[in-house]
């Protein structure tokens, strides 16, 4: 039983810490576009302070601002736990958005 647990830990390790870097795309598809999408709660309650209200259409994202709006929320976004989006999910996602924001500016 030890043996499949040390091999489950550099199974993960591998995965987590030195394998490829994050798809930020799809995380924030898995984690976000619910919310965030055009038709989105987060895109219409955004629309009524912020234009464009589409995260995928701002020129104003940076990965510090996204990260900290996640973890502890902005108006009526709720905070984001660390078991909900670890912190190299959101940094993936952060990133991507950034990288993203640039393309709008």
């Amino acid at each position: 039983m030890k043996v499949f647990w040390l091999a489950a830990a550099g199974l993960l390790s591998a995965r987590v810490g030195m394998g490829a870097p994050l798809d930020g795309q799809a995380l924030f598809v898995e984690k976000c576009l619910m919310c965030h999408g055009k038709q989105g709660m987060g895109t219409g309650l955004l629309g009524r302070r912020v234009q464009p209200p589409e995260l995928l259409l701002r020129g104003d994202l940076s990965a510090a601002f996204v990260s900290r709006v996640a973890r502890v929320g902005l108006g009526n976004m709720p905070a984001i736990t660390r078991g909900e989006v670890s912190d190299l999910q959101l940094d993936a996602i952060a990133n991507y958005l950034e990288d993203n924001s640039r393309q709008h500016r």
